[in-house]
């Protein structure tokens, strides 16, 4: 049943060839059986016209319309009476009124559908003594099936044109979800790439400093040597774990390990943070002034980050016997960080393009970070010399 469905459905003409001929073999029944008397000839043509009418019916809706009202003109103006043939115009009603087409054709298939019996009537009264208010019920019956055919086809295409706009919101719907997605990806892409940075050129840094040092006091000072080997082992176990976390972001499910990931650092573990960077050899001051409290992951995490790679240019961008300070102050509102060094400063191109020196997007990255929790960033040379960050992070307000 299946296959001769859909045979049916992608094969519409055909089907209404078939019932075309259906129609003409009974009007030709029809007409077989009337008197020889009567305008065979006539009768014939008809039938065949409107037989026309149903095979073409959805090919050519609008002309098959106006030429079933044609014919209907020429049966009043040549008393031919309504047989089997005429049912051909229930037919092109409900097509028409089903076709999404002009509005025009569908009018005028009601208009003349409903005219038709009263027109019938009056050309073809019933016969006998019949009371005008029984000539008036027929004439209201003979006239509901033409107002169904239409009712029916504006129905059809009434709920076509609803399926089709759901259709189409879904299909847009969907190129919004991937649009969307998209968009998180490379979201999602950008925050990583800022982790990697921030871990890369703090951790990094940090080894290469140690392993400088160890280098040159291996012969005179195996001590020092030492500890220095174990700030790298220390240093590179942390750049790891991060870089294991930030990597298992992009693994699916099944592949993702226990104890795979580790928490996002936050402002507690800025005086950790301190203490590293004071073992590799750079002198930092940490003040801390208002009351410490919990913060918004994000919040912690941005001021942790600025604060690593403000440090970070310090050691790349200071020079030799550099000094830092970190400054953080707990506001009602808002979070405030200070970073300074009294060295010779970065690049001057590094902070009047934004952060991009050819050699690192440090700048670059703080100012993203800020902004999306709604924060402000200033950066540049501090009076005197060295090199100043200033950053100002919004909290809620405090319980």
């Amino acid at each position: 049943m299946q296959r001769l469905y859909d045979f049916i459905r992608s094969h519409p003409t055909g089907v209404d060839v078939f019932w075309a001929v259906v129609l003409l073999g009974f009007s030709g029944l029809w007409i077989g059986s009337m008197p020889a008397l009567e305008p065979v000839l006539g009768y014939a043509a008809v039938a065949v016209l409107f037989s026309l009418v149903v095979a073409l019916r959805r090919r050519a809706p609008e002309r098959m319309l106006l030429l079933a009202v044609a014919l209907g003109l020429v049966q009043l103006a040549f008393d031919i009476e309504t047989f089997i043939a005429d049912f051909a115009m229930l037919v092109v009603i409900f097509t028409v009124a089903a076709h999404d087409g002009p509005r025009w054709a569908s009018r005028l298939a009601l208009v003349g559908g409903l005219c038709a019996a009263p027109l019938s009537q009056l050309r073809w009264p019933l016969e006998g003594t019949v009371s005008v208010p029984a000539q008036v019920f027929f004439t209201v019956i003979m006239a509901v099936p033409f107002a169904l055919a239409w009712v029916l086809g504006d129905s059809l295409r009434t709920r076509r044109a609803y399926f089709a706009q759901l259709e189409e919101k879904a299909s847009r719907l969907e190129r919004e979800r991937e649009a969307q997605a998209k968009v998180a990806v490379a979201a999602e892409r950008a925050r990583i790439a800022r982790e990697l940075h921030d871990v890369v050129a703090h951790n990094v840094s940090v080894m290469v400093v140690q392993a400088d040092g160890a280098a040159y006091v291996m012969d005179t000072s195996p001590e020092t040597a030492k500890q220095a080997l174990e700030t790298i082992s220390t240093t590179g176990r942390q750049a790891l774990a991060e870089m294991r976390r930030l990597l298992g972001i992009l693994r699916t499910g099944e592949h993702r390990e226990a104890g795979e990931y580790v928490p996002q650092p936050d402002v507690e573990q800025i005086e950790e943070l301190v203490e590293q960077v004071r073992g590799a050899g750079l002198t930092v001051d940490l003040t801390v002034e208002g009351t410490p409290r919990e913060l918004p992951t994000g919040v912690g995490l941005t001021a942790y980050r600025i604060v690593q790679e403000a440090l970070t240019n310090t050691r790349k961008h200071g020079g030799p016997d550099v000094g830092a300070s970190v400054r953080l102050v707990y506001f009602d509102d808002g979070l405030g960080l200070l970073v300074e060094d009294d060295g010779r400063g970065a690049p001057q191109e590094m902070y009047e393009d934004g952060g991009a020196d050819g050699r690192g997007h440090g700048l670059i990255g703080m100012r993203e970070r800020v902004g999306m929790v709604g924060g402000t960033l200033d950066a540049g040379p501090r009076p005197g010399g060295g090199f100043r960050i200033s950053a100002l992070l919004p909290l809620k307000p405090a319980h």
